[in-house]
């Protein structure tokens, strides 16, 4: 588009509904595995990454509920640490769910994540942070495994670039970290503002 032109002299007035972000929605429903109760998220956009998010929290062993734009996720138990390779493929950013994973359950296997219409994106800037934050890290035949030894405090990571998902991963495997974890490096987008402020108020 060359130019848009804007005709005004009138005045604007009325209401509309906005969605809530699917980049905030995401890491949210991700980090309601670290939260071993009942978490409600409202606002929820109508979108199959949603949709697949809710199958994957569903395979994990949480109690899902989706009535219009709310979504109610009950992670009181959590009987699995591994999202298979069907689920992982059905969208990019299911890689968001492996630092909540981790965090849970001590451990976390899952395959390279795909649905990127952008093309290959690798996910070594996430599997770094958790290295970075104590965890051990591990890749074979297209399948990464996670896992940690108890009590092990990492007080300062530095990311080499500001990756989001990154970030997201690195903060929700900090969360059940002892002592004050700070992420050098980190995004600063709206989403991890938002997944922040869900975390906090948890």
């Amino acid at each position: 588009m060359s130019r848009l032109v804007v005709y005004g002299g009138r005045r604007l007035n009325g209401e509309i509904d906005i969605h809530g972000a699917k980049n905030s929605v995401l890491p949210i429903l991700a980090a309601t595995l670290l939260i071993p109760g009942v978490s409600v998220i409202h606002n929820c956009p109508n979108l199959s990454d949603v949709a697949v998010a809710i199958k994957i929290l569903t395979y994990l062993g949480c109690k899902c509920e989706w009535l219009g734009d709310t979504v109610t996720v009950d992670a009181s138990t959590v009987s699995c640490d591994r999202i298979p390779d069907d689920l992982m493929r059905e969208m990019r950013s299911s890689v968001m769910f492996l630092g909540a994973i981790l965090a849970r359950c001590n451990s976390a296997v899952i395959s390279s994540p795909g649905g990127c219409e952008l093309g290959p994106r690798p996910i070594d800037l996430h599997l770094k942070a958790l290295k970075d934050l104590g965890y051990t890290v591990k890749e074979d035949n297209g399948y990464v495994f996670c896992s940690t030894e108890k009590n092990i405090k990492k007080e300062k990571i530095n990311l080499a670039f500001p990756s989001v998902g990154a970030t997201e991963n690195a903060i929700m495997a900090a969360c059940h970290l002892d002592g004050r974890t700070v992420i050098t490096g980190a995004a600063k987008e709206p989403e991890i503002c938002d997944l922040a402020d869900f975390l906090n108020k948890a």
